[in-house]
């Protein structure tokens, strides 16, 4: 984000943004039916997003990500449906689960005996499941 953006986002600072990147990307004052086309959204979302009438959903966001070449993380922001700060303390979603040894890290367990102690906690609980699993299925 830039440095002049307001810390408070509101419908209104955001139609004014919207407003501003249209612009930029060659869509005059009167281009937003343009705009919509060009975006794959309807112009009454556009026209709504213009005249500051609410939040925008989040697909119609996606979707503006997209077309004004942004970062989805930015029109959230911009929108008002979440705060920079907020964004900022999301750690990213790892599809492969961690290991024991990167959880005992994860939770700041750094000696030797300590890992060792985790880990075997954490293999004896897997157990536990597995044998509850077993026993349910």
């Amino acid at each position: 984000m830039t440095q002049d953006a307001p810390k408070r986002h509101t419908p209104e600072t955001f139609a004014a943004w919207l407003r501003e990147m249209m612009t930029r990307l060659g869509y005059p004052d009167r281009g937003q039916k343009k705009f919509a086309q060009d975006a794959g959204l309807s112009a009454a979302t556009v026209s709504r997003l213009l005249r500051a009438d609410g939040t925008p959903e989040t697909d119609t966001l996606e979707t503006l990500a997209v077309a004004l070449r942004v970062g989805l993380p930015e029109l959230l922001i911009r929108a008002g449906v979440v705060r920079e700060e907020d964004l900022a303390n999301l750690r990213p979603i790892n599809p492969k689960p961690i290991t024991s040894r990167e959880a005992a890290a994860e939770l700041g367990i750094t000696s030797p005996e300590g890992i060792d102690a985790f880990e075997r906690m954490v293999n004896g609980l897997r157990a536990v499941e597995t044998d509850e699993r077993s026993a349910n299925g």
